[in-house]
């Protein structure tokens, strides 16, 4: 009887081992996945190569990046959604602007330049990041052609076809004053009102439309700070011709801020010299990882009353580099001599979307191409469509550009 007892508690005895040391297994997994899910552990876990690509000092290198800036604060402990930001080629020769940001699942479109047929050109790219039809935010930056002609579109059996007509928007924010008529001498509507009449149909479909003077005030239902993301807030500055009147439209431009983490991220439309001062003056800017250049690289924004506060370690220009849509002036010409003697002082991290070509369809190809800077709270990289070339690297530069003598990576 003892005998058969003292087997039976053997057996018992087994049993509970094994289902402890298998109840240990299960924890230990879930905490992985839930350490994995919450960013902690950063492992591709279908690709083994991530893994190998980790230095020595814990951070990690892109072969693919032509730029890999540490945050000078450690950052890489911030739990973060991943971060890209798109400065999109728009299908022509001309200047414009349109950025993509795609943060965890919002997407942010800022502008949609330059001519009402890139809406399409927009649309398709737009489509293999934003999945549900669904733009969380759209801002209008201000009223000229360059930035709002996408919204609009081209018409199609009837309908226009721009970003405002294709996707459901969720929160418009657009500027605050125009000088823009909404009829032509003839009496016909200008692109301005047909702009107007787009943030209607989007307004009828339920988007909640603000101007940046709302969310300043946070009167409306507008907010001066929206969070689109884990450890992503999208902040709207304050900018003083939201209110008084200018004597140029680029100054009327809608300023934000993109914070993650310790990673800022700026973007001030086309704003002019004084837009530029007054920013400076009603807001506490830090130092930013990226700055999208102030109109295309011209000599009159990217001042140095900004750059000296921001000190951007990126640059990022949406132009077509050497048009002479604006300006016969070839020092003049996007991106200006002006614009590159003052941001080479901070970076040679400075990056050209397309350049006119007479040899290419349509008039330009691409310099840069599409550029996407990408982040997931730590360290920014910098990766683009066609090539990474810096822009004092390209034969273009080299010909009609000279850096100045305290230029960074200057030789």
């Amino acid at each position: 009887m003892a005998k058969g007892r003292k087997k039976k508690r053997g057996r018992k005895g087994k049993g509970i081992g094994t289902l402890l040391v298998v109840l240990l297994l299960v924890a230990a997994i879930f905490c992985c996945y839930i350490l994995w899910k919450k960013g902690y552990l950063d492992v591709d876990l279908k690709d083994s190569s991530s893994i190998d690509s980790s230095l020595a000092d814990g951070s990690s290198w892109d072969s693919s990046s032509s730029d890999s800036s540490s945050s000078d604060n450690s950052s890489s402990d911030i739990v973060t959604d991943e971060l890209s930001i798109h400065f999109l080629m728009l299908g022509n020769k001309y200047s414009g602007d349109c950025t993509l940001i795609k943060a965890g699942d919002t997407e942010i479109l800022i502008d949609a330049g330059s001519r009402q047929s890139s809406a399409s050109t927009i649309v398709e790219y737009v489509n293999n990041y934003c999945t549900d039809g669904i733009l969380e935010y759209v801002i209008a930056t201000h009223a000229d052609q360059d930035h709002i002609a996408g919204f609009v579109g081209n018409k199609n059996g009837g309908d226009y076809t721009g970003i405002l007509y294709e996707y459901q928007v969720g929160t418009l924010i657009e500027f605050a004053r125009t000088d823009k008529s909404l009829t032509t001498a003839a009496g016909n509507p200008t692109l301005y009102a047909n702009y107007r009449t787009a943030v209607a149909y989007a307004e009828s479909k339920g988007t909640a439309v603000y101007t940046a003077l709302e969310c300043w005030n946070g009167t409306n239902g507008a907010q001066r700070s929206y969070e689109i993301s884990d450890g992503i807030t999208m902040n709207i500055l304050y900018n003083v011709f939201y209110e008084e009147k200018s004597s140029d439209e680029n100054n009327y431009s809608v300023c934000m801020l993109l914070t993650q983490g310790n990673n800022h991220y700026l973007f001030t439309g086309d704003l002019e010299e004084k837009g530029e001062e007054a920013v400076v003056e009603n807001n506490t800017l830090p130092k930013c990882k990226l700055f999208k250049a102030g109109h295309h690289g011209s000599p009159t924004s990217s001042t140095e009353a900004l750059l000296s506060v921001i000190q951007p370690e990126i640059v990022c220009v949406s132009c077509c580099c050497g048009s002479e849509e604006y300006t016969k002036n070839p020092l003049n010409v996007f991106p200006s001599q002006a614009f590159v003697d003052r941001v080479s002082v901070y970076t040679d991290k400075i990056y050209v979307t397309t350049i006119v070509s007479d040899k290419a369809e349509g008039g330009f190809e691409p310099m840069n191409g599409n550029i996407v800077v990408s982040s997931n709270g730590g360290d920014v990289k910098v990766n683009c469509s066609d090539n990474n070339t810096l822009f004092k690297d390209t034969d273009w530069f080299k010909k009609n550009r000279t850096l100045p003598e305290n230029a960074v990576g200057a030789a």
